[in-house]
């Protein structure tokens, strides 16, 4: 679960090394955003000479939570850290960098339509 204020890894090469949670968007009153969900974030640490600069705030979806996820066949899948990818704008839902690093969870990235994270991803669970 990422709340407000949650430190995040940026998964993508966009620029951004680290993020932090500052709101939680597409549902109303949310507490918490689950894999899938889209998020502001703040970048709080950034690659030298990138399109993505310290301060900035960007759009991301969340990729991976310590949490853990529950499937529908009942399975449990949590992942050592919290990470997110940004995103160009709402309405594509076409992240910002052209890789993705890591493990993702492609069923609730699938159900939530970001096809595109998916196939940028080297590996999925």
């Amino acid at each position: 679960m990422i709340q407000v204020q949650t430190i995040l890894k940026v998964a993508d090469n966009s620029g951004g090394r680290i993020g932090q949670c500052i709101r939680i968007i597409g549902k109303s009153r949310a507490k918490t955003a689950q894999v899938g969900d889209i998020i502001t974030v703040s970048i709080k640490k950034s690659r030298p000479h990138r399109k993505i600069k310290k301060k900035d705030v960007c759009l991301a979806v969340v990729l991976r939570t310590k949490f853990g996820i529950r499937q529908k066949n009942g399975m449990k899948i949590s992942f050592g850290e919290n990470a997110c990818a940004l995103l160009t704008n709402r309405k594509d839902k076409a992240p910002m960098g052209t890789r993705i690093f890591g493990p993702i969870s492609t069923r609730e990235l699938r159900d939530n339509g970001f096809m595109k994270c998916v196939l940028l991803a080297r590996s999925s669970i």
